[in-house]
């Protein structure tokens, strides 16, 4: 059996997994912690490199505590990130700024004039777009895309901008300091939109790199997922209280390595996560693109390999906002199952059996309320950061029990919107793994069932599966597992759901409503949020 470390770098926290490989990957010991999200009132979101590494090697001690296997007896480590952030260090690999977050929408005017200026189509500059389609199959239209923080950085921040040697994505930066080596993994660079993904031409684009004034001595030489970056420092094992030159592998960002750890390994397979975000992926062996969505197909692990991928931004956030307005102020039954004091992953899954036994009372359609869960702006299948929350048709019945049902059930409408919005392009699939904390929760998933219709396959420890693809990937990397397409072997299905026909009719309903309700508030939000609050 060979023992992997796999860090699970997330926007609120890292989970630090240690696996087993050998007929499964096995969950042998975990540890979690925290770190801060500064949302800023000009639209930034930004984390702090410190905490993450701090977290890091806090965890890293923690779960040798728990464990019998020993530092000594790891064989590799690798990671899985949130992807689309902006790290720049200088040539000795010091963070030269607090990292922008995916989340980060302060970059419109530099999202303007790089993509919104001219003739357009899609909104977007139609001599840039077709330029980004035809050598990315993809283009850079969001405002949180990567590409824009990079331009805002440049614009805004000239003096750390002059100071930048290497742009570098989440995981990378951990895996500089882990390594002393800069690197991008190839999903991690395509989510640039600045990787040339045509056959024979797979690398950075010195066309688009022109065209929208990067300078290429700021990006990293590109590798697979599954290649050894190098080994930990002697500074970095003496922090992680690991052996110096332990294997570092380049592991992958989160909307890689999660289908992984699902078990999505062949083409025409469908995942759906429900974290802190939320997505729909669906496996292919070519590109497409649906700029109109804003769903596009990103470079997956395997060579020739692609996710076609669509995404909302908040999903388990709305689990967590539900947790601190809806459940922990009022509802003593919550309460009793855990105190607050024990951590979030004790209140994540005491929520879910306050859902499960709370939730599951309430018929299916939440007595008419639906909410919107696009509680910090949307992506997919429209680009709208003004986007907010809404709970639409509250009535005097209307208690907290069928609100919280109401957030379960809007985000299930959004998946099943983006899952419909796939299907106009490609085909997805008839079962689906639901993987992510949403999973946790067994009405959460018979309610996914329900309204997409679909069958849906839950695996084990679902809110652990990026780890297990990181792990996966080390795994390949090690040669302890043959080749990805294998890994599908490794990973068993725990539960099963099925769509109940009885609820069909009233979530069809909803759910016809719940697609109109943006398009009739969106002036509304836009006149409210356009603006900070207050000005």
């Amino acid at each position: 059996m060979k023992y992997v470390i796999s860090y699970d770098v997330g926007t609120t926290g890292v989970k630090t997994c240690l696996f087993g490989i050998e007929s499964k990957i096995k969950l042998l010991g975990s540890a979690n912690q925290g770190y801060g999200l500064y949302v800023l009132e000009n639209g930034g979101a930004e984390q702090d490199f410190d905490e993450w590494w701090a977290a890091m090697v806090k965890t890293t001690h923690e779960l040798f505590s728990k464990v019998e296997i020993k530092p000594t007896d790891i064989s590799g480590i690798s990671f899985c990130s949130q992807m689309q952030g902006l790290v720049l260090v200088d040539k000795n690999g010091k963070v030269l700024r607090r990292p922008m977050s995916y989340m980060d929408q302060r970059s419109k005017k530099e999202l303007h004039e790089g993509m919104g200026r001219g003739l357009k189509v899609a909104g977007a500059n139609v001599f840039r777009l077709l330029k980004s389609l035809q050598i990315t199959c993809g283009a850079s239209l969001s405002v949180k895309d990567p590409l824009w923080k990079y331009k805002w950085v440049q614009r805004n921040e000239p003096e750390i901008f002059k100071k930048t040697y290497r742009w570098l994505d989440v995981k990378e930066s951990l895996i500089a300091r882990c390594t002393g080596k800069f690197i991008m993994t190839h999903d991690s660079a395509y989510s640039t939109f600045l990787y040339d993904t045509r056959k024979g031409k797979q690398g950075w684009s010195k066309t688009l790199c022109k065209t929208f004034g990067v300078d290429m001595n700021h990006l990293a030489p590109i590798i697979s997922p599954i290649d050894l970056v190098g080994g930990l420092t002697a500074l970095a094992a003496s922090e992680l209280g690991l052996p110096e030159g332990t294997p570092v592998f380049g592991g992958g960002g989160d909307a890689t390595l999660i289908g992984i750890g699902a078990g999505c390994v062949n083409v025409g397979e469908t995942h759906i996560y429900s974290g802190t975000s939320g997505w729909v992926s669906t496996i292919l062996d070519h590109q497409v693109v649906d700029t109109d969505a804003m769903i596009a197909a990103i470079v997956g692990v395997e060579k020739n390999r692609f996710n076609y991928f669509a995404e909302m931004e908040t999903a388990g956030k709305c689990f967590e906002w539900v947790k601190d307005h809806l459940a922990l102020d009022e509802i003593g039954v919550y309460l009793n199952h855990t105190h607050v004091s024990e951590g979030k992953e004790a209140l994540y899954r005491s929520l879910y059996e306050y859902l499960t036994k709370t939730i599951s009372e309430v018929p299916a359609g939440a007595g008419g309320v639906i909410f919107t869960p696009w509680l910090h702006g949307n992506r997919c299948p429209f680009e709208d950061p003004n986007a907010a929350g809404v709970f639409f048709n509250i009535r005097l019945e209307t208690g907290k029990t069928e609100l919280i049902r109401a957030v379960l059930e809007g985000i299930c409408y959004h998946l099943r919107w983006m899952l419909e919005c796939q299907d106009k392009k490609i085909q997805t699939s008839q079962t689906i793994r639901f993987v992510g904390g949403g999973a946790l929760s067994s009405v959460t998933s018979q309610i996914l069932a329900d309204v997409t219709g679909r069958t849906i396959e839950v695996v084990a420890h679902p809110q652990n599966v990026g780890a297990v693809g990181a792990a996966a990937v080390a795994g390949v990397g090690l040669g302890v597992i043959e080749n990805l397409e294998k890994v599908k072997d490794f990973i068993p299905v725990i539960g099963t759901y099925l769509p109940k026909t009885e609820n069909k009719e009233v979530y069809d309903r909803q759910y016809n409503v719940f697609k109109k309700l943006y398009a009739s508030n969106k002036a509304n939000f836009a006149a409210l949020n356009q603006s900070p609050r207050g000005n």
